[in-house]
């Protein structure tokens, strides 16, 4: 699967997303950090790729709607993350991958469960 990285999630969590065989870039490699939700929305949406944020607002479907886009996950670690804990979370989420359609949709990913939103 082809993925967008925003600014918040490094290197090492690209390499997690390699590791498990799918097709990453992030905002940094394209030199968007510091634009706007709405500018990181829009490549991820040309690019093809579904977008995996740590940032709450894109999972505002009115302002970011999923069923326009490959896909929007939004990682939700709880308070005072750890890289660990967020690694484990993000390993989870690939993990789970196999059996999850994100295609339009919005996936919220949190220490104990993994909810999609969107039509069927």
């Amino acid at each position: 699967m082809r993925f967008k990285l925003d600014e918040n999630l490094g290197t090492r969590m690209q390499e997690l997303f390699r590791t498990a065989g799918h097709d990453v870039s992030s905002v940094r490699d394209q030199g968007l950090q510091g634009q706007s939700d709405q500018v990181i929305y829009e490549a991820a949406r040309a690019d093809q790729r579904c977008l995996v944020a740590l940032d709450l607002g894109f999972s505002n479907v009115l302002r970011f709607p999923p069923r326009e886009a490959s896909g929007i996950v939004v990682f939700r670690p709880p308070k005072g993350p750890t890289y660990p804990a967020l690694q484990r979370m993000v390993r989870r989420f690939l993990l789970t991958l196999p059996d999850l359609k994100l295609q339009g949709k919005l996936c919220v990913v949190g220490p104990t469960r993994i909810r999609i939103c969107g039509q069927e």
